[in-house]
């Protein structure tokens, strides 16, 4: 079957990977960091989640996780960059596989936690979304040492409202819709178990009046609009705290 044009761009966009490493600090010094380490412990942070966690279409600096974690060093924290297990494309049961896969040790000060949109792209079933996604917040919470209000749940963006899902061809309404009922789940599960739980959703569905919130790809979300998830995610953390 011959695929359209505007099918195969979507399922590139929504399946294509980028470079997750960590460099080290720009500029940093060796001595500087080994006093740091010994002196001050450095915090750690991780995140999980898909293209939205890796900052599909702009620089890893502009990545709400690297913010995040540049905006609190600033406040005076010491958080080492963080680790991020994300891929563009990833649903609920390839993020299982790659945390599985990561054999993570030791415990984090805070994770993160955003994924679905790719169960709600491939028309996944809402139910095994549940199941995998409980799993997924349950591993979380471990990784954070068995601290619910350390653990931040992310709700999912509506791709329908950006530029590209305006021209993708698809029922923009049934989006939105799905879209929220993922939501709804994720956002069920989180208050179940405690954690903090972010919208961003409502913060995402500015890309209708302001277009420097999208990235160059018309489909993913600016730096600009990175820095607004960041301060909702400290914004969500203060008040659970």
């Amino acid at each position: 079957m011959k695929m359209s044009s505007t099918l195969f761009v979507m399922m590139l966009l929504f399946g294509c990977s980028k470079n997750e490493s960590n460099p080290e600090l720009p500029g940093a010094k060796q001595e500087e960091l080994a006093a740091t380490s010994t002196t001050v412990p450095q915090q750690r942070y991780l995140a999980l989640g898909d293209s939205y966690t890796i900052g599909e279409s702009v620089s890893q600096a502009q990545s709400f996780p690297y913010l995040l974690v540049s905006k609190l060093n600033a406040k005076g924290k010491n958080f080492a960059s963080p680790k991020v297990i994300a891929r563009t494309g990833w649903t609920t049961n390839d993020l299982q596989k790659a945390v599985v896969a990561a054999d993570i040790t030791g415990k984090y000060d805070f994770v993160s936690l955003l994924i679905g949109v790719n169960n709600q792209y491939q028309g996944l079933s809402k139910t095994t979304y549940r199941s995998q996604f409980k799993d997924l917040l349950n591993r979380a919470i471990i990784y954070s040492g068995g601290k619910p209000n350390h653990v931040a749940v992310i709700s999912i963006p509506d791709w329908g409202q950006t530029p590209f899902g305006k021209k993708s061809g698809r029922d923009r309404q049934k989006i939105t819709e799905d879209i929220a009922a993922f939501n709804a789940i994720n956002k069920a599960e989180a208050s179940a178990r405690g954690v903090i739980y972010t919208d961003i959703t409502a913060i995402s569905n500015k890309v209708t009046s302001d277009p420097t919130l999208v990235a160059k790809d018309g489909l993913h979300y600016s730096g600009k609009m990175h820095a607004l998830w960041v301060d909702a995610i400290i914004a969500s953390f203060n008040k659970a705290n």
